[in-house]
């Protein structure tokens, strides 16, 4: 496995005395922890099992999870929409069950 400076990722810090981007970037982190890591506080077993359960939970969070921010859609159907000129239905009613994405 390549650490970060081997792939070219370079460390970002948040600007001083600019608690937005602190708060942005404290969110993500809560999503997160939230959506991906078990609630019981279990660790993984494995690299893969990690790796495996950090994919299903993007999957979930882009294609599947309505965001508030972008009218209840999916950050999938908004790039559809911008890409394909796809227009959704004025009002859109979903049932999503809650239930655990792993």
């Amino acid at each position: 496995m390549k650490t970060c400076g081997e792939a070219g990722i370079t460390q970002r810090f948040t600007r001083v005395k600019h608690p937005q981007t602190n708060g942005k970037a404290e969110r993500v982190i809560r999503t997160l922890m939230e959506g991906w890591h078990s609630k019981d506080g279990e660790m993984f077993s494995s690299r893969q099992e990690r790796a495996k359960a950090l994919a299903r939970f993007v999957n979930y969070y882009n294609c599947v999870r309505p965001h508030k921010g972008i009218d209840r859609a999916t950050p999938l159907e908004r790039l559809c929409e911008y890409f394909y000129q796809y227009e959704r239905p004025a009002k859109v009613t979903r049932k999503v069950k809650q239930r655990s994405v792993f």
